[in-house]
């Protein structure tokens, strides 16, 4: 093989790697195996996962930019745990932008967008059904980063799926992590309003199911040490 074709293999590769470290540590936070102010120490990290605490050290800035972990000098990387005030600022962020990610969505609907979305609210239904309360959990989540995706703007994807982590620190902080926290029927009302393009309807129910959640949020939290190599190896 030539040079240039390893080094853009290696670099693929590296990539991956990083994509795959930094996914794991996303869904374990979004399936609340990770609780808010955990430390993710870089050596005990790198030996996990198997690589070097350079490559760590990246997939936590990626975090860190997105807001997710929080980096102290000195003290190392730490899972985020966001503020009332902060909670606050989520929500008011989230009924700002996924009304208009609906109004896209509806703009670009196709039936395969419906199917797409009605496909995931039944996978939220088997979980439900199961009682897997970790699976509801995520899905819950990915439901509203799905609808920015299906609306094909990207920076409205990316600013939701940031969104959806911190409202899922600050439900683990302010509210025990149960299945009802984001309600799989009004995803159902949601999915049905923008299959009838009804913009109006659609946006209400969001704005309405933004605020059930919110409502739920308690002003208690708990923090305690975190098995890392249980949760990535488990």
């Amino acid at each position: 093989m030539p040079a240039a074709a390893r080094t853009n293999t290696r670099r693929i590769e590296r990539e991956n790697t990083i994509d795959e470290i930094y996914e794991k540590i996303y869904v374990a936070i979004l399936e609340h195996r990770l609780q808010p102010g955990t430390k993710l120490g870089e050596e005990r990290m790198a030996e996990i996962f198997g690589v070097s605490r350079a490559r760590i050290r990246e997939v936590l800035a990626r975090l860190a930019h997105e807001q997710i972990v929080e980096l102290y000098p000195q003290r190392g990387a730490y899972v985020a745990k966001p503020s009332i005030e902060q909670a606050r600022d989520v929500f008011e962020a989230r009924r700002l932008i996924e009304p208009a990610v609906l109004r896209r969505l509806i703009d670009t609907i196709t039936p395969e967008k419906i199917a797409r979305l009605r496909q995931h609210q039944e996978l939220e239904a088997d979980a439900h059904r199961r009682n897997d309360k970790r699976a509801v959990i995520r899905l819950s989540g990915e439901f509203h980063t799905l609808a920015a995706e299906l609306a094909g703007n990207s920076a409205l994807s990316r600013s939701m799926r940031e969104l959806c982590m911190l409202t899922c620190l600050t439900i683990f902080l302010y509210d025990a992590p149960t299945a009802t926290s984001c309600r799989n029927d009004e995803h159902g009302m949601i999915i049905e309003a923008l299959a009838k393009r009804d913009r109006a309807k659609a946006e209400k129910l969001m704005l309405d199911h933004l605020d059930h959640i919110e409502s739920s949020l308690k002003l208690d939290g708990h923090s305690g040490e975190a098995d890392l190599e249980a949760i990535f190896r488990g």
